[in-house]
């Protein structure tokens, strides 16, 4: 069994490589093919994970290259977490909002629109070759924005496909962690898009438990990770994924955003920028160790600035260990659980992006959701979620015409399209601003742009 991984020189690397060479034996793997546009960023990212990882089974044949075809040549599993356009491109979406007076973020509102617009034809391209040379594949794509490129990926024809984030597999941790229970014992009544979603109830043994944690969180004054305030969520009577502050906090967020030095996407590029410098020396004086212990300061440090932004918007405990979205390593389980069900190795319900197929009342039955599904051998089975608030399906339901539009617009080079996109999209929601922006997008990522009329 083959699997590929798409953008394999990005940060998350070695703990992917660690994930899959411990499971390696039992999802019966024994070819991994590791592909990145950027062979010299692949090389220092394999020789971290190689150290931190350790040895691979001699039964497992790994493969690094720059050829797209190579990598996909017989893969049971492919697994999509490039970047296009790199750091530089997430600080562009970022900054370019900014200078409009709209929130800067690089997978949802206009940052999330570009990123797309300069993804979804990449993601076609490798749907294209994958009919050839593995058409029997599954595709699971982790890259951003997650739920509209699954979208993207299914509009393509690409029916084995899901998209996959591990923010709901956090939240799910975290509820277990609190009730001292295994993970597998929890089931998170979760319903939404990609980075925008509500956990409506958290159940263990038939009891919700979801009225203790707002207790909870309301007598400790707020929780690291939801940058919501107590009577918000006592309100909704939900807890919504931390994306969600960027709708219910959309006036606070951006003013917070211009009075800020830096955007996340600048901090995250000083501090890539300054990792892959030090690893190249130390991997040019075949110091492995040091390598490693690099890599491991630069987890800490995104990390911390992690939990200071949680801080800031209203936590005040700690995170437990290893739940840290920033750390990286949540997303290697997620998609490794999910390629072991899909092989048949166990039955788990997981929080996916896959079509509605009915489970929530008022979205199409072709419209990707996130939501928890049954993962059986080769089958993906949504699991039936009804009825739900007015007002989460009507913002599901206008996100999910923006998606739908942005896909179009890329794919068809259509001009009105994409500035139809961006207006209907509730953090814009302006037709001037969207054209300024458009413009704005067209000129600075003109070479990965899809050419709009």
């Amino acid at each position: 069994m083959k699997i590929a991984i798409l953008g394999a020189g990005g940060m998350r690397l070695p703990l992917l490589y660690a994930a899959l060479i411990d499971r390696a034996d039992a999802l019966g793997l024994d070819a991994l093919a590791l592909m990145d546009i950027d062979a010299d960023r692949l090389a220092l990212m394999l020789a971290v994970a190689r150290a931190q990882g350790g040895a691979a089974p001699a039964s497992l044949q790994v493969m690094t290259t720059v050829d797209l075809d190579q990598a996909l040549d017989g893969a049971t599993f492919v697994i999509t977490t490039f970047r296009v356009g790199d750091m530089q491109g997430r600080v562009a979406d970022e900054r370019i909002p900014l200078a409009h007076g709209l929130l800067g973020q690089e997978t949802t509102g206009a940052g999330g629109f570009a990123m797309a617009m300069r993804t979804i034809p990449v993601l076609r391209q490798v749907i294209e070759r994958m009919r050839r040379l593995c058409p029997e594949a599954w595709l699971v794509n982790f890259a951003n924005p997650s739920g509209l490129l699954a979208e993207a990926a299914r509009a393509a024809g690409w029916a084995r496909s899901v998209g996959i984030c591990d923010a709901p597999s956090t939240m799910q941790r975290l509820a277990a962690h609190l009730l001292d229970v295994p993970d597998s014992e929890v089931y998170l009544d979760y319903f939404g898009l990609n980075h925008l979603g509500w956990v409506r109830r958290v159940l263990h043994r038939g009891e919700n438990y979801l009225p203790t944690f707002l207790s909870m969180i309301r007598a400790a004054g707020g929780f690291p990770g939801l940058p919501f305030e107590p009577d918000l969520l006592t309100a909704l009577g939900m807890i919504p994924n931390e994306y969600l502050a960027y709708y219910y906090y959309a006036h606070q967020t951006l003013e917070e955003q211009r009075a800020s030095l830096q955007t996340r996407g600048e901090f995250l590029f000083e501090l890539n920028s300054g990792l892959l410098g030090d690893l190249a020396r130390l991997h040019a004086a075949g110091n492995s160790a040091g390598m490693l212990d690099r890599y491991h300061a630069y987890l800490a440090q995104r990390s911390e600035s992690y939990v200071r932004s949680t801080d800031a918007a209203g936590g005040r405990a700690s995170l437990p260990a290893g739940m840290n979205p920033a750390e990286g390593g949540g997303y290697a389980d997620v998609a490794l659980d999910l390629i072991a069900s899909l092989l048949g190795r166990s039955l788990r319900v997981m929080v996916l992006n896959v079509p509605n197929r009915g489970a929530i009342q008022g979205m199409a039955p072709d419209e990707v959701v996130e939501i928890p599904v049954l993962v059986t051998a080769n089958a993906l089975h949504p699991m039936a979620v009804g009825e739900i608030p007015g007002h989460a399906l009507g913002l599901m339901q206008q996100v999910k015409a923006y998606e739908r539009l942005t896909i179009e617009a890329a794919v068809e080079g259509s001009m009105g399209k994409a500035l139809q996109a961006l207006t209907l999209h509730p953090l814009i929601a302006d037709a001037g601003k969207a054209r300024l922006v458009l413009d704005d997008f067209c000129r600075v990522h003109a070479a990965a742009f899809p050419r709009l009329q």
